[in-house]
């Protein structure tokens, strides 16, 4: 069970970059659908950007494990459009599909990217876009086009585009720590400090917009819950009671957040309403409830509680009513959430002393483990439900993995010294394309 420690804290909001994770891919799917990325070609007056696209994207598709991409070396030939691809040089290469694009200046420190997907094997066009972007928009761009090759060519929305919120600790010259609430893209670039500390940051939560982001912090010796705006840094403390506020989690409405209060002396879960302040409690018993978490529909919230003996998962409808337990299997688990569809749960299992993420099938009941350290927490499927984010110990330290919902697929993240835990992956973000 989470353990909420009641120490000082000192907290500000800051904007400054800490260090790029560094995803390796351990383990891939069998059956990578083989596709190159063709080096973008530049047209026109003007300089090309100093982002590679074309490398973003190849990453990109490389780490979801789904795909096996050809190095620009191998190529026979690089097409920047249709009429310049000659489908026999990559069917020679064993290339399945096939990207060209090209780009152009767009106005003042804009650019044009048009991109094109190919079925090589049937010399066929899949998709064609015009993709407009500036200097500090090229990233996101890449990710976006990324997006849009793994929706057209698995028959699911990509996930490249979202963001993951993690925290970090390490230790300072004066022996204190520095602890930072993080958010970063989800290939690990671009990391932004949004709230340090001397002391822990628990908890975060992404709002169902991506706006903002839930947490707790220990101010003035006792914890609080605090909702922050993650582009301005306003925050607002929104549960500060007598005894234990943690574990916030939001309803996908984003009106209101599942808590752990412990006022009435034992620790229980509540229902706040954001724009109401109303407090509605949802659960009295003698034993711990703890971590929340909300259905998609809304309809019902997943805690851990040890009212059994144990902890274990239990159900209770979000309106309130009658408590179900859900877990059964093993004698520990905790910290569960649902798969975006809803027909799933991931959550820490503990296999002969060993904590370990799994997956529960809500109908069939049965538990899958997908990660193989001894101590891995805090799981967080990706919006699309394609993978899985936890943190786990390597050489000592906190580290960040990744694995698909079906344990096929494997992902590290390292970040130098820094340990970190607690990750969350954030909903989807939306982004214009214009077909050609």
């Amino acid at each position: 069970m989470k353990k909420f420690l009641v120490i000082p804290f000192l907290l500000f909001w800051c904007q400054h970059l800490g260090a790029a994770l560094t995803i390796e891919i351990t383990e891939g799917a069998e059956g990578a659908l083989p596709i190159a990325i063709v080096p973008f070609g530049w047209e026109g007056p003007g300089n090309p950007p100093g982002e590679d696209i074309r490398a973003i994207v190849d990453s990109d598709l490389k780490r979801s494990g789904r795909f096996r991409t050809l190095p620009a070396e191998d190529m026979l030939a690089r097409p920047r459009s249709a009429s310049e691809v000659e489908f026999r040089d990559w069917q020679v290469l064993g290339m399945d599909y096939l990207v060209v694009a090209r780009m152009q200046a767009n106005g003042p420190g804009g650019y044009l990217i048009r991109f094109q997907l190919f079925d090589v094997f049937r010399g066929e066009q899949l998709a064609a876009y015009n993709v407009p972007a500036t200097e500090k928009t090229l990233r996101a761009t890449a990710h976006h086009i990324s997006d849009v090759i793994y929706e057209k060519l698995l028959g699911e929305q990509g996930a490249f585009s979202t963001r993951i919120a993690y925290v970090t600790s390490e230790q300072r010259p004066d022996g204190k720590p520095r602890v930072a609430l993080r958010i970063a893209d989800a290939d690990g670039h671009k990391p932004q400090t949004i709230v340090t500390s001397t002391e822990p940051i628990m908890s975060p939560a992404w709002s169902p917009d991506g706006r903002r982001i839930a947490y707790v912090s220990f101010e003035k010796g006792r914890p609080a819950v605090y909702v922050q705006e993650v582009f301005t840094g306003l925050r607002r403390k929104v549960a500060a009671f007598d005894g234990i506020n943690g574990a916030p989690a939001w309803s996908p409405d984003g009106r209101k957040l599942a808590l752990t209060l412990s006022k009435d002396g034992n620790p229980d879960i509540f229902v706040l309403d954001l724009a109401t302040k109303k407090l509605r409690s949802l659960t009295r018993h003698y034993a711990i409830d703890t971590e929340p978490a909300w259905s998609p529909d809304g309809r019902s919230i997943v805690f851990t509680s040890d009212r059994g003996g144990r902890p274990q998962i239990y159900r209770k409808p979000s309106a309130g009513g009658e408590t179900q337990r859900v877990t059964f299997e093993n004698s520990y688990n905790a910290r569960a959430s649902f798969a975006p569809d809803g027909k799933s749960l991931v959550m820490v299992t503990r296999i002969k002393g060993q904590y370990r993420i799994g997956v529960l099938d809500l109908k069939s009941g049965l538990l899958q483990v997908l990660s193989q350290g001894s101590l891995d927490e805090s799981p967080s499927f990706a919006p699309n439900g394609s993978m899985i984010i936890y943190a786990t110990k390597s050489a000592g330290k906190g580290r960040l993995a990744a694995v698909s919902a079906d344990g096929s697929v494997r992902q590290r993240l390292a970040s130098g010294s820094e340990d970190i835990r607690e990750p969350v992956w954030s909903p989807f973000t939306q982004q214009e394309l214009r077909s050609q």
